[in-house]
């Protein structure tokens, strides 16, 4: 390194010491050649000697070489082919390596393909999942691995689009067959209470026979519509019970639920399905407009809305997580509370009560089916009372036109029967006693009409309507009797009273009927017990319970017979009149005609065939109307004397007045209607009695007044003509003086015909 650095002459110094090393190596040198010299000549020599010998060794070496190589060739060329299978085997080897590193990538793969071919991707994800973390990081240095690898994120979108898509034709699905499901799942829960039922009352030792009858009864009117008609299968052969997993297929929603949890996205499918569930059960629930017209139309509204609860439940039981409990009930809260609604205004329209109780029906085997999964169904029970009420009304507003019917029907006569069976027929209808009535031969007359009988039969009819409402609402004997009284009350207090008040105060109602009608209520009256019983035994209550109520037709049906009793009076009395009207009385007669006049007879023929219909009412009420028809008499009799329009009578119309009061007191003595004491009767005349025995007095007086009349008319009249000469120049003047001149010539007729009776 010295040689390089910056010291002056060190390059020439380095040479010339170099110089000097080199002059005494070639000293050395020559030293050793001279040394070695003879030596190199002997070894020259020595060559020389075998040069011919290897001349000679040459030659047969490339013989001998020659002859190697020819023979050689061939094990060349198998060496060669030798060594070229050795690659080819290796490679081979290697290949198979590869290959076999391989294979399970491109199986796996293919596996991958037929999965998502036969739509199993749930499964695909799983192969997915292992060629990712198993299979390709073997063999990642391979371009089709890197294929591969970047083709399994867009299978995976492809998985979550496929299953999404199955999600949505599942919820189509589902949304297509929710009313058959729940149209099945209905039935079972029919199928299974009345299972439940018949077991109960099989077992039941005690179960009362009366009970029996009545549902007997009650299955087997024409009017009950069963659920089997409303739940009637479209195959009637089928026997297997369909479940909802056999009319869904729930596997879309099943594959989509663990693709999503394999996915990481498992939230989000959750928050997908029950938004739209959620959209699905607003649809449900909506009803149709004309819902309330048909009983299918509740029918379907119920049946889709038990199979969107039942999918629900099925789901809540067969995955984790992807709907809860607090989930359905919520749901469920939200719409029970639509479906009260909907119910509500729906039933409001209806005003059959056939389809009302259909309706009922319906919610309950609606409730009881969604209680078997588990859901609260208090409050459709509490709906159920309020449909009650407004079935009650349905009913009543039916059996006021049932009432109206019989009543329109009658002929308000008793009923005749011909012989034993007739009787039998009748009294097996309705609960009629008389043992004097029964002592009596055929052929003979019931005293009631035939409304009577058939109003008894529609109050039962009614009993057995409201019935069927009552059951099947979980309520005990005791409150489905209170029910019943209640119902029962409220038609015969208010349904059947109105009936008979519109009857008694229609027109075309005679005494006759209005007689008649006095005689049925008494009789219907009577029947009240019988009802009472009825319905004890049909509820198994007995009636001396303390919380029984009682019925109220008594009331009723007094009511009615106090309103027929003053309608009676007030015909009576317009009868009269009406006679009274045709009443044509000369007040200037000069003698009477020595008779009563016709108009009185007439009158008095007719009151007698009436007091003689009233021969089966209460003595009471016979012996009100006669005294009230001639109290009325009475009256108008006077009231006709002393009209003031009346302005003169004569002695002659006194009298014939006289003979018509003689012929009212003899009707009166003639005791039309028994039971009155003494001249009870003969007491309504006597104000006109009276006016007969002092009928010449009032006509003197009447005489003298007419007189004093005149003789001022007279002196006015002279007055007049001497205070003013010329008052008959005045207008106001010459009309006084002919209403004077009038006045004057009618009261010298009147006083001249007084004078010639007097």
């Amino acid at each position: 390194r010295s040689v390089y650095d910056d010291q002056p002459n060190a390059h020439q110094r380095f040479m010339e010491k170099l110089d000097a090393c080199i002059r005494n190596h070639d000293r050395e040198i020559e030293k050793m050649c001279n040394f070695h010299h003879q030596g190199f000549v002997d070894a020259i020599t020595e060559l020389l000697k075998v040069r011919a010998d290897a001349e000679k060794l040459k030659v047969q070496v490339t013989d001998t070489n020659r002859r190697l190589q020819d023979a050689g060739k061939e094990v060349i060329a198998q060496t060669e082919e030798i060594i070229r299978c050795r690659v080819q085997q290796r490679n081979i080897t290697t290949v198979v390596e590869k290959l076999q590193l391989c294979l399970p990538v491109l199986e796996m793969y293919s596996k991958l393909k037929e999965q998502m071919n036969v739509k199993r991707y749930y499964s695909a994800l799983k192969t997915m999942e292992q060629l990712e973390n198993l299979y390709l990081p073997r063999v990642s240095q391979y371009r089709f691995c890197q294929i591969m690898i970047e083709n399994l994120p867009k299978l995976r979108e492809e998985i979550k689009e496929i299953s999404m898509s199955d999600l949505k034709d599942f919820l189509e699905s589902i949304r297509k067959h929710s009313d058959r499901i729940g149209e099945t799942a209905m039935k079972q829960a029919q199928q299974q209470k009345t299972f439940s039922t018949a077991l109960q009352k099989q077992n039941n030792v005690n179960y009362g026979r009366n009970m029996h009858l009545v549902r007997s009864r009650i299955l087997e009117s024409k009017s009950e519509i069963t659920l089997k008609r409303t739940f009637e299968e479209d195959d009637e052969h089928e026997e297997e019970v369909l479940t909802a997993q056999d009319l869904v297929d729930f596997s879309p929603v099943y594959r989509c639920l663990h693709i999503y949890s394999v996915l990481g996205d498992g939230e989000i499918f959750e928050n997908y399905y029950r938004k739209q569930r959620r959209k699905q059960a607003r649809l449900v629930l909506q009803p149709q407009s004309s819902m309330h017209e048909t009983v299918e139309g509740y029918r379907r509204y119920f049946s889709q809305i038990v199979g969107f609860f039942v999918v629900e439940d099925h789901i809540l039981h067969v995955t984790q997580g992807l709907v809860t409990r607090t989930y359905t009930d919520e749901l469920w809260n939200m719409a029970l509370s639509k479906i009260i609604a909907v119910l509500r205004t729906h039933s409001s329209y209806c005003s059959d009560p056939d389809l009302v109780l259909e309706l009922k029906n319906l919610i309950v085997v609606f409730a009881d089916t969604l209680q078997g999964y588990g859901f609260p169904v208090n409050r459709l029970f509490d709906l159920l009372f309020e449909i009650r009420d407004q079935y009650n009304e349905t009913l009543l507003k039916k059996w006021s036109g049932l009432f109206r019917d019989i009543f329109e029907a009658d002929n308000y006569s008793p009923i005749p029967v011909a012989n034993e069976e007739e009787y039998k027929i009748v009294i097996s209808k309705f609960p009629f006693q008389d043992p004097e009535l029964d002592k009596q031969s055929f052929p003979k007359k019931l005293p009631m009409s035939q409304s009577v009988p058939q109003i008894y039969i529609q109050v039962k009819e009614f009993i057995y309507a409201s019935l069927k409402f009552s059951e099947s609402l979980h309520r005990s004997s005791t409150e489905i009797d209170d029910m019943l009284r209640k119902s029962t009350n409220l038609l015969l207090t208010r349904t059947l009273s109105s009936c008979l008040q519109n009857l008694i105060k229609k027109p075309h109602i005679g005494l006759t009927e209005l007689v008649q009608i006095i005689i049925n209520t008494t009789h219907l009256e009577q029947a009240c017990k019988y009802l009472e019983d009825f319905i004890s035994n049909i509820t198994n209550i007995s009636q001396v319970t303390v919380h029984t109520a009682r019925l109220y037709g008594l009331s009723t049906f007094k009511d009615a017979r106090h309103a027929a009793e003053g309608e009676i009076y007030t015909k009576l009395n317009q009868k009269i009149d009406e006679f009274i009207q045709i009443a044509d009385y000369d007040w200037t007669m000069s003698e009477s005609d020595g008779r009563a006049s016709g108009y009185l007879m007439d009158l008095i023929n007719f009151l007698r065939s009436t007091f003689q219909v009233f021969t089966h009412l209460p003595g009471k009420v016979a012996q009100t109307a006669c005294m009230s028809a001639c109290q009325h008499l009475s009256t108008s009799l006077m009231q006709m004397l002393l009209d003031s329009e009346l302005k003169q009578i004569s002695m002659g119309a006194i009298q014939q007045f006289n003979l018509d009061v003689i012929q009212c007191e003899l009707f009166a003595s003639s005791e039309p209607v028994p039971g009155f004491q003494g001249d009870t009767l003969q007491l309504a005349f006597i104000d006109l009695r009276q006016v007969r025995h002092y009928r010449i007095f009032p006509f003197r007086i009447m005489f003298l007044t007419c007189l004093c009349h005149l003789l001022y008319f007279f002196r006015m009249k002279d007055a007049s003509k001497k205070n003013n000469i010329f008052a008959q120049f005045r207008k106001n003047d010459r009309d006084k003086q002919k209403l004077i001149e009038t006045v004057v010539k009618q009261l010298r007729s009147l006083v001249n015909g007084m004078s010639q009776h007097t």
